[in-house]
């Protein structure tokens, strides 16, 4: 049986809370488990202990035996120092629309057209004042 330790979601609409379980990976995201492991409440402060809560041993128990974390599971055990680090693949969904980077690239233009503008009649009077003192 190929086993996942995934999310449940509970709660109302909005409202999300989920179970962390161990089910098997053929089975419907809230459907049938084979054992629950912890909880996690995404409404919750970060920094709350009552966030992320999980039976160590259990989940360690679940690895043990070959189960699979999900990538929200491993990022919790790897907040909790139980797995290592793994290296994600930075996917382009992450990066803005060509629309976007043109409009971002148009600003920075217009911003750098600015400073230049801002910049050159600033050292105009900088460089008459030092032209004034060497002639005199």
């Amino acid at each position: 049986m190929a086993m996942k330790i995934r999310l449940a979601r509970g709660g109302s609409k909005k409202r999300p809370f989920y179970r962390i379980v161990a089910a098997d990976s053929r089975m419907p995201r809230d459907g049938r488990y084979v054992e629950k492991l912890g909880t996690y409440n995404p409404l919750l402060a970060k920094d709350s202990e009552e966030r992320v809560k999980m039976d160590m041993e259990r989940v360690q128990y679940w690895l043990d035996q070959g189960a699979q974390p999900t990538d929200r599971i491993s990022r919790f055990l790897e907040a909790a120092g139980v797995s290592e680090k793994k290296e994600r693949a930075n996917l382009k969904k992450g990066e803005p629309g060509k629309k976007a980077q043109d409009r971002a690239e148009e600003k920075a233009a217009k911003a750098a057209a600015a400073a230049e503008a801002a910049a050159a009649p600033a050292e105009e009077p900088a460089e008459e004042a030092a032209s004034e003192e060497t002639s005199e």
